[in-house]
């Protein structure tokens, strides 16, 4: 398991929906997963189905009945997957979980080399990075910091004609909106169907 998009510099505190809106759906040449249905399907990025069976608990021994189902359990082995990468980088540079008081730039840089180290240390297999990983289960704080900013700020506005430009580029940042929504909704439906018909 390695890391193949590295994006730090963000501020603990930042929205995990911001930072995902602003860095990893900007980059049009991978696929992102979110790691849980909170987020809306875009391109670039598949949500799973909501109302279906998802975390591999739920299926138990049981084999999934439809493509949905295939889809959902695949995306949250994924998403184990995912946590446990950050498991083990955790647990393998300890100083990731209590970062000393440097600058925030420092911050970045101790992250970003960790990363790096990580990649390097599993392809070079000097150690096996997976053993006696700690559970940081307790240390994730996916879901603190999801936000829902669908408010358009209006500060500057005086007039009503600028009130009815906003009100028009909010209606048609919506009509795109549901545009992409549609496309990357019915991606993820050939997709699931696909993965039904090689299952």
């Amino acid at each position: 398991m390695q890391f193949t998009y590295i994006h730090v510099g963000w501020e603990g505190s930042t929205a995990d929906s911001h930072v995902l809106m602003k860095s990893a759906l900007t980059r049009r040449d991978k696929l992102y997963v979110s790691e849980d249905a909170r987020y809306a399907n875009l391109p670039g990025f598949l949500a799973p189905y909501r109302g279906t069976r998802y975390h591999l608990q739920e299926f138990g021994d049981n084999i999934p009945t439809d493509e949905r189902e295939l889809f959902n359990r695949r995306h949250s082995s994924l998403q184990n997957t995912i946590e446990r990468i950050f498991g083990a980088l955790k647990a393998h540079f300890k100083i990731l979980k209590d970062v000393p008081p440097f600058d925030f730039d420092v911050q970045v840089n101790i992250v970003f080399v960790c990363c790096i180290l990580h990649n390097y240390i599993s392809i070079k297999d000097y150690m096996d990075l997976f053993e006696d990983e700690e559970d940081d289960s307790s240390d994730d704080s996916s879901g603190e910091h999801c936000e829902d900013n669908n408010e358009i700020e209006n500060e500057d506005s005086d007039s009503g004609d600028d009130v009815e430009d906003d009100v028009d580029t909010q209606r048609n940042t919506q009509r795109e909106f549901v545009i992409l929504f549609v496309r990357a909704s019915y991606f993820r439906n050939v997709l699931a169907v696909q993965m039904w018909q090689n299952y």
